[in-house]
């Protein structure tokens, strides 16, 4: 079984938080760039998801999901569950709602959510 250190930073550029992996594999040995991607959407490799190097850490490049549209994809889908008649989101559920963004991106690593969010109607 795999594990995943994941880090969020913030963008100062794009001005959005930015997600970060390390793999590993089941005897805690890092896993290679290509084995990380097996674990990304197909739609996702190379693409939205890339390997840099982290802002804070030395060592090995991470693979980072690039904040471009993040901002874009945060507001659609606020705007999806205003436009389902739920109430406004508040300020403080935009981590969770960035996380189920991340989530279609990486969607063989699971989350432990602590609040419950549904983004259809």
């Amino acid at each position: 079984m795999r594990s995943y250190d994941l880090y969020i930073t913030y963008d100062r550029y794009y001005q959005t938080p930015r997600m970060w992996l390390f793999g590993y594999n089941e005897n805690r040995k890092p896993l290679t760039i290509e084995e990380t991607y097996e674990d990304i959407s197909s739609d996702h490799v190379k693409k939205t998801v890339t390997q840099e190097n982290h802002p804070h850490f030395s060592g090995p490049g991470m693979l980072s999901i690039h904040p471009c549209k993040h901002a874009d994809v945060i507001k659609r889908i606020i705007e999806q569950t205003a436009q389902a008649g739920r109430n406004e989101v508040e300020v403080h559920m935009y981590l969770l709602i960035f996380l189920k963004f991340v989530q279609s991106v990486l969607p063989t690593i699971e989350y432990d959510y602590t609040q419950q969010f549904t983004m259809s109607g």
